[in-house]
C-alpha cells in the first residue's frame, strides 16, 4: 500500500477554495498542488453527504391531529438498524480531522507559529458559518411565533433543524485540544490511544450497571479524541507502511462490532436509540461503535489504490473539491429544508403523506429527496459564502488565555444547544435559549477580537 501524502500549506485542513464570483471550479481543481492528499478530501465530501442522505432517509414528516411532527424511521422499521453500519460516518469524519490537524499543525510549527494562533484560525473556521446558522434559526423561530405558528411545533421545528450542533460541539473542543493531542500521540503513537477505548469501555460498563447514561458522559468526548489520533497514526505512516495494519483493523474491527452487537449489551444500530435494553451506541459513544469506526478505517485506507485511480478523473476531482468548499455548509443546514417542505407541502396536504415504511412511502422518496436537494442548493448558495472566507492567519501571536476564554464559551454554550434538546439546559427567555446563545455570542466575538488583534 502507498504511504500517505500530507497537506502542506498555509490552509492545509481545508478543502481548496478561492474566492467567490473570482475563481472556478475548474480552476480550483486545476491549480491543486501535485502533494495534497485527494484521498482525505474524498473522503472529507463523501462522508457529508452520506450524513445529508443518511438523515434525509430517516427523518419523516408526519401530521399528528393537525400538528406538524416527525418520525424516525429507525423507530419504525427494525430491519434498517444494520444499515446504520454503513451510514454511519461520523468516525470517518474524526479520522479525516485527525489527519489533516495532524498535517496542518505540522506546517504551523515550522513555519513558527504557536498553538493559540492555529486554534485561533481553526475556531474561527469552524464558528463564522455556525453563528449565521444560529442567528437564522433564532430569526425563524421568533418569525414563526409572531406568525402565530404553535409554540410546540417551532421549539420541535428549530430543535430539528439544529440537530447537526453536536458535531461542532465535540469537533471544536477536539480541534482545540489538538496541538495537546498531536504531541501527545508523537510520544506515545497508537499506544496512546488505548487508554481512550479503555475510558470508553469503562463508561460502558458503568451504563450497563447503574442504567444511567450519565456514567459515560466521557465518552461523549473520548471516543471521538480516539479517532482524531488514528486519523494522526494514518498521516505519520503508522497504519499506511504495509498493508498489515489495514487489514488488521478492517477484520479485527469489524468481527469485534458483529461479535459486540450479537451477543453484548449493544444495540445493533449505530445511529439513533436502540431499543431497550441494549446500550445506543452514539449517545454516549460506545465500544461497539468503535470497533466498527476501526474496521471502516482499516477498509477505507485498503480501498486507498482504487480511489487514488479515480480521483485522477478531472471531472471527479472537480466535484470533490465543490463539495469541499461549502461541507461545513451542507453539514449545518441540511435539515432546514426537512423542516421548510414539511411546513409548505405536508402541513399544508400539497405532498401525501402515506403510512412510513409503505411501498407508496418509499416511492415518494425520490421527489421527496428532489425538493430537500433543491431548497439546500438555494441555502448554500447564499450561507456558503461565510465557509469561503479563510480563516486570517495570526502576526502576532494572541493571547492564550483569550482565546481558551472563546474557545471554551463557545463550547459551553453550544453544549446547551445540540445536546439539551428542545428546551436547553440552562433558563430560557420567550422560550430562546438565551444564556446559551449569550455564551456564544460572547465566546465569537472574543475569539474575532483577538483574531483582529493578532494581525
Amino acid at each position: 500500500m502507498s504511504t500517505s501524502r500530507a497537506h502542506d500549506g498555509p490552509d492545509d485542513d481545508a478543502p481548496p477554495r478561492g474566492a467567490p464570483g473570482r475563481t472556478s471550479l475548474r480552476d480550483l481543481a486545476d491549480a491543486t498542488p501535485a502533494h495534497r492528499d485527494r484521498y482525505v478530501d474524498l473522503l472529507r465530501a463523501a462522508a457529508i453527504l452520506t450524513v445529508v442522505l443518511g438523515h434525509w432517509l430517516v427523518s419523516a414528516v408526519t401530521v399528528e391531529d393537525g400538528r406538524l411532527d416527525g418520525v424516525n424511521v429507525l423507530d419504525e422499521l427494525s430491519w434498517t438498524h444494520p444499515l446504520t453500519w454503513l451510514f454511519q460516518v461520523m468516525p470517518v469524519v474524526f479520522l479525516v480531522g485527525g489527519y489533516a490537524n495532524a498535517a496542518s499543525w505540522a506546517t504551523h510549527r515550522r513555519r513558527g507559529g504557536t498553538a493559540p494562533a492555529w486554534v485561533l484560525a481553526r475556531a474561527l473556521r469552524l464558528l463564522r458559518p455556525a453563528v449565521i446558522f444560529l442567528a437564522a434559526l433564532v430569526g425563524g423561530y421568533a418569525v414563526a411565533l409572531a406568525a402565530g405558528v404553535d409554540p410546540v411545533v417551532v421549539r420541535r421545528s428549530v430543535w430539528a433543524a439544529g440537530l447537526s450542533l453536536w458535531f461542532l460541539v465535540v469537533y471544536l473542543a477536539v480541534v482545540s485540544l489538538a496541538p495537546l493531542l498531536l504531541a501527545w500521540h508523537a510520544r506515545q503513537g497508537l499506544v496512546g490511544t488505548l487508554p481512550l477505548v479503555g475510558v470508553v469501555a469503562a463508561g460502558d460498563a458503568a451504563r450497563v450497571l447503574t442504567g444511567s447514561d450519565d456514567a459515560a458522559a466521557a465518552s461523549y468526548l473520548l471516543a471521538w479524541v480516539a479517532m482524531h489520533q488514528l486519523g494522526a497514526a494514518w498521516r505519520d505512516g503508522t497504519l499506511t507502511r504495509t498493508r498489515a495494519p489495514a487489514v488488521t483493523l478492517a477484520a479485527g474491527g469489524l468481527l469485534t462490532a458483529v461479535v459486540l452487537t450479537a451477543w453484548g449489551p449493544y444495540g445493533v444500530t449505530m445511529v439513533g436509540a436502540a431499543p431497550p435494553p441494549d446500550l445506543t451506541n452514539t449517545a454516549p459513544p460506545t465500544l461497539a461503535l468503535l470497533a466498527l469506526a476501526a474496521g471502516q478505517t482499516g477498509v477505507l485506507l485498503l480501498l486507498r489504490p482504487v480511489a487514488d485511480r479515480w480521483l485522477t478523473r478531472r471531472r471527479v476531482w472537480i466535484g470533490v473539491v465543490a463539495v469541499n468548499g461549502v461541507a461545513f455548509t451542507l453539514y449545518l443546514w441540511h435539515m432546514v429544508p426537512v423542516v421548510v417542505a414539511g411546513a409548505a407541502l405536508v402541513a399544508t396536504g400539497l405532498f401525501p403523506e402515506p403510512a412510513v415504511g409503505s411501498a407508496q412511502w418509499w416511492w415518494l422518496r425520490p421527489p421527496w429527496f428532489a425538493v430537500l436537494a433543491v431548497l439546500l442548493a438555494a441555502i448554500v448558495a447564499v450561507a456558503g459564502r461565510s465557509e469561503r472566507r479563510s480563516a486570517p492567519s495570526a502576526g502576532e501571536t494572541p493571547s492564550a488565555r483569550v482565546v481558551g476564554a472563546g474557545v471554551v464559551a463557545c463550547v459551553g454554550g453550544l453544549a446547551g444547544l445540540g445536546f439539551g434538546g428542545t428546551d436547553g439546559v440552562l433558563p430560557t427567555v420567550a422560550g430562546v435559549p438565551a444564556a446559551e446563545l449569550g455564551l456564544v455570542a460572547g465566546g465569537f466575538a472574543l475569539l474575532s477580537w483577538a483574531g483582529r488583534r493578532a494581525q
